[in-house]
């Protein structure tokens, strides 16, 4: 069994699938990860949308330019205004709720032997006219599982990393 460190080490995007679908027992393991998934006084603010088939994913490429053939997209967002609200300054965390959903799923795939990419980069506008169901939500990813083709290789920057130095400070 990997630890932690070690699963999240070798997680990468991956950026081309195999065509072979994810198996519904992976799906239902990702998506109960994501509902395992901490939020801010556990109000669960968000929604996500299981895309399979060609026809849907083809809807939902439309989106965005990063399409990397993945069999699956899981489709994140948040209602706003249904999560927690910090009151001093009215920051409202269903986008950090939502992320923090979004890595359980990620993870989750990666412990099952699939990979994902976070894809960010779409027109939540484009995505919400091609599903219905999405308005009203601030989608904030669309998570491309599957298995990797011979050509979903970690991007040769996979491996850089800023030093602790760099990114943490102590104080006393």
């Amino acid at each position: 069994m990997q630890s932690f460190l070690e699963l999240a080490r070798a997680r990468y995007s991956c950026r081309s699938f195999d065509s072979k679908p994810v198996e519904n027992e992976k799906i239902t393991k990702i998506l109960q990860a994501g509902q395992l998934a901490p939020t801010c006084v556990n109000r669960q603010p968000w929604h996500a949308w299981v895309i399979q088939g060609e026809k849907a994913l083809s809807r939902a490429y439309e989106a965005t330019r990063f399409n990397f053939d993945a069999p699956l997209i899981i489709a994140v967002g948040a209602k706003p205004g249904s999560g927690w609200m910090r009151r001093c300054d009215e920051h409202d965390f269903v986008d950090v709720d939502a992320a923090i959903v979004v890595t359980h799923m990620m993870l989750e795939a990666q412990d099952l032997g699939l990979y994902s990419t976070w894809v960010g980069y779409f027109d939540p506008k484009v995505l919400a006219d091609s599903f219905e169901e999405m308005k009203g939500y601030r989608m904030l990813a669309m998570l491309e599982i599957g298995y990797p083709s011979a050509q979903g290789v970690p991007s040769a920057r996979h491996e850089e990393r800023k030093s602790l130095d760099e990114l943490v400070s102590i104080i006393k």
